[in-house]
């Protein structure tokens, strides 16, 4: 891979009609996941993608190359459901990792399958993990999991630093109710990891569609708490206007605030979806969503699959909306789309 590289004069950018530029693409997997966690998932009755459907490694290389030489996609995530339960998911890395001009590969992950794989992932190219980590207490994880695996989870996250990503970070969902009695413990967790922790409002794609404005922690009631056990935090420059997070020193560790309900970052929004079925998605939050896989098993040359991508990005709202009145959660749950 590559880094830093101008846009190629050939290569036209994936522009909505507000101007904003798309050049990250989260590609979902698999819908399948080793747990259940509530704002994600229904604890049972999960309706899962059949095999047949779900896009091949090379289908899905097909239009990771198309994306970043002909329409300027810089970096790539890999998500799901959990990606890790797909398998010979290093096979697909190294598939990616050989694309030129694609500046980075990211996975995000509940981390239970993470010490297995996190060495062969390393070796194929992977350079920068997120794992989510909601709690340090093993019946608060099981009733947000509906499963048992918080000691896997934590191997998984103890692995990943030593396979040497690039990055490791962890992510926490912020909910009303659970979080507050979590935030310092989750800190400190991170710190003496050295690694970045991430707080992340509670957004309307649960399955259960049980969420409520009232069940979101904000980013300025995390900030308040972070200040009652840690002092004064020290804000850090954003490196990119497209980055969700809110960023503060914390007594020599780092800490984000991603207010994806209470302060949106839709106008500097960069990315679009593809899930694992193979839907373009230009929002997480979308009522609507392009098929593409049928496409490309159609025989749909290179220059009408990016005409697809092209439309579907061109369609793309102003905001997810859901501070508006009328405000309705996408037809899909999370894992359905693709974390």
């Amino acid at each position: 891979m590559t880094h830093s590289i101008p846009t190629p004069p050939s290569v036209r950018p994936l522009t909505d009609r507000f101007g904003r530029v798309h050049d990250s693409v989260r590609i979902s997997v698999t819908d399948r996941c080793n747990i259940r966690c509530f704002y994600c998932m229904p604890e049972f009755g999960a309706q899962f993608v059949d095999k047949d459907r779900l896009l091949t490694f090379e289908e899905i290389h097909r239009l990771a190359s198309l994306l970043v030489t002909q329409a300027g996609v810089r970096d790539i995530r890999i998500t799901g459901g959990e990606p890790l339960v797909r398998r010979d998911l290093p096979k697909l890395i190294a598939m990616l990792a050989g694309i030129d001009g694609l500046e980075d590969i990211s996975l995000t992950s509940n981390g239970i399958l993470m010490a297995d794989q996190a060495a062969d992932l390393r070796a194929a190219g992977l350079r920068r993990v997120n794992i989510s980590l909601d709690t340090l207490d093993v019946d608060v994880f099981r009733k947000i999991t509906r499963r048992d695996g918080l000691d896997k989870t934590i191997a998984g996250i103890d692995a990943a630093i030593t396979a040497g990503f690039d990055s490791v970070k962890l992510n926490a969902l912020a909910i009303a109710g659970v979080t507050e009695t979590e935030v310092e413990r989750l800190i400190r967790f991170a710190i003496d990891r050295g690694v970045t922790l991430r707080f992340i409002e509670f957004m309307p794609l649960d399955a259960d569609r049980s969420w409520t404005a009232e069940r979101v922690l904000s980013g300025d009631e995390l900030i308040a708490i972070i200040r009652d056990s840690f002092g004064d935090v020290e804000p850090i420059p954003r490196d990119h206007p497209s980055q969700p997070a809110e960023e503060f020193v914390v007594r020599g560790g780092r800490v984000g605030i991603i207010r994806s309900v209470t302060h949106p970052f839709c106008g500097d929004c960069n990315r679009i979806r593809i899930t694992a079925d193979g839907g373009i998605r230009n929002c997480l939050f979308a009522s609507t969503e392009t098929a593409i896989r049928d496409r490309m098993r159609s025989g749909a040359s290179e220059d009408e699959l990016l005409q697809t991508v092209r439309q579907c990005v061109m369609e793309k709202a102003a905001a997810h909306g859901i501070d508006e009145a009328g405000f309705r959660p996408p037809d899909r749950p999370m894992y359905s789309i693709g974390g």
